[in-house]
């Protein structure tokens, strides 16, 4: 649509990327008429079209792997999640399921796999010379630390192997995760819902305390009583304008990231048998990609700067050394692998909290709320955060103090209860954390 269709909603959610499009569909399945506004002109557009929407179980915190695993029920039926006849042009969910290497840097896995027995997630123990039965033609050296190829003793092991892996069967990816978003967008419709594309919002207005509706870039004033930042890579911007994030423990802000397509090894066909790989012995992760091409991204190891960008609407889209030190070092594990001379894949901003670790919460301007710090690890999340928001506006709006005593969420297909007050913007900084894309 070109123009909302009224001048009053219940609510406005600011962001259409695949967790704001849940959200604005679990609003709207609630009774709440909702507007979406994005400044891009299509669902997803934005940093959901360079996520690489790997599905995944395996966090820091209990309360991540909790959601995460929850999430894959939603994923493994997305045809049950938007509603049967909603739409054809469906997502194919890829369930390979994920192979993550044992490392020191993440205790061998010790304390995920006691977190996956406490959700009742299943996982599997491979041994060291099991891992190429999964991943063909892999070097099992020890290579850690992870290295850029200036530094002196790149590419040499430096151990015998690595300590093993686990491969966890709940797991997989989607090639399309614009059309994530889209799927959504026409569930949230067929709720009710309305979207308004290409429009910014250039205030969050405010009276007798609370919030009031925003205002738009080219002067439209639209009225509701709650508004839901979820605007990816913007989001601390919103904040600024809600005049919110000066009293937040924990902030957001934006990262550049850059994500290598490449094709697979000679003699693997890793499209067809290829499954999700992590390796923080290499800071290297991988996932298969269309045309028989492997997906690399990093996990954020000390020797990779981190690129923080002060303006989300003005950053740098071309590829830079990274993306060919990305190959070089999944190449270690995988010899075969060649580095192409042309760069190819994507370069996009990750929306990072202070502790990777996601904002779902209130903010101390009432009737507004946070779906926020989000990007690189929550891509799997979105359906169950977007019933995680509903839950919180509905509760707090009638009253609930989130803030004295944080609500608490079941996740229905895994039955298990989850304090939302992990995800507090008040929170302490988790220390448990990966402090990486691996959250």
């Amino acid at each position: 649509m070109s123009s909302p269709s009224r001048n009053s909603y219940d609510a406005i959610v600011i962001g259409a990327g695949v967790i704001g499009a849940c959200t604005a569909y679990e609003l709207a399945k609630k009774g709440l008429k909702t507007l979406s506004i994005d400044k891009l002109p299509e669902a997803g557009h934005g940093s959901t079209s360079g996520s690489c929407a790997i599905i995944r179980t395996y966090y820091s915190a209990f309360e991540t792997c909790a959601l995460a695993y929850e999430g894959w029920h939603y994923w493994k039926d997305w045809q049950g999640y938007i509603g049967e006849g909603v739409c054809d042009d469906l997502i194919t969910y890829h369930d390979t399921g994920c192979l993550v290497i044992k490392t020191p840097h993440n205790k061998n896995l010790s304390v995920v796999c006691e977190t996956m027995d406490a959700i009742g997630c299943p996982y599997e123990d491979v041994a060291v010379e099991d891992i190429s039965k999964r991943l063909p033609g892999a070097d099992t050296h020890r290579f850690e630390p992870a290295k850029r190829p200036d530094d002196d003793g790149f590419g040499e092991p430096t151990g015998p192997a690595v300590d093993g892996a686990v491969f966890f069967p709940r797991g997989g990816y989607v090639s399309d995760p614009k059309l994530s978003a889209q799927n959504v967008q026409k569930a949230a419709e067929q709720a009710g819902a309305e979207f308004l594309f290409k429009a910014e919002v250039s205030a969050i207005r405010q009276a007798d305390g609370r919030v009031c509706g925003v205002t738009l870039k080219d002067g439209q004033q639209i009225d509701a009583p709650v508004v839901v930042n979820v605007g990816g890579p913007h989001s601390f911007v919103i904040n600024k304008l809600a005049g919110v994030e000066a009293t937040m423990n924990i902030k957001t802000k934006a990262l550049r990231h850059e994500v290598a397509h490449v094709p697979a090894p000679p003699g693997v066909n890793f499209e067809r048998d290829g499954l999700v790989y992590s390796d923080s012995d290499i800071a290297t992760y991988a996932r298969p990609e269309v045309g028989n091409h492997m997906l690399l991204g990093s996990e954020d190891p000390a020797c990779d700067p981190k690129e923080w960008v002060e303006d989300p609407d003005s950053f740098d889209a071309n590829f830079s050394d990274q993306w060919k030190i990305l190959v070089m070092r999944m190449a270690q594990r995988l010899p075969e692998l060649g580095i192409p001379e042309q760069a190819k894949g994507v370069v996009a901003l990750y929306d990072v909290s202070d502790d990777w670790m996601p904002i779902y919460d209130k903010s101390d301007l009432p009737g507004f709320y946070m779906a926020v710090g989000t990007s690189g690890n929550q891509y799997k999340n979105a359906p169950v955060a977007g019933k995680i928001m509903a839950a919180l506006v509905e509760a707090c709006e009638a009253g609930h103090d989130h803030d004295a005593e944080p609500l608490s969420f079941h996740l229905e297909h895994i039955d298990t209860d989850i304090s939302l007050g992990a995800f507090s913007r008040n929170r302490k900084i988790n220390e448990n954390s990966s402090f990486s894309v691996i959250g």
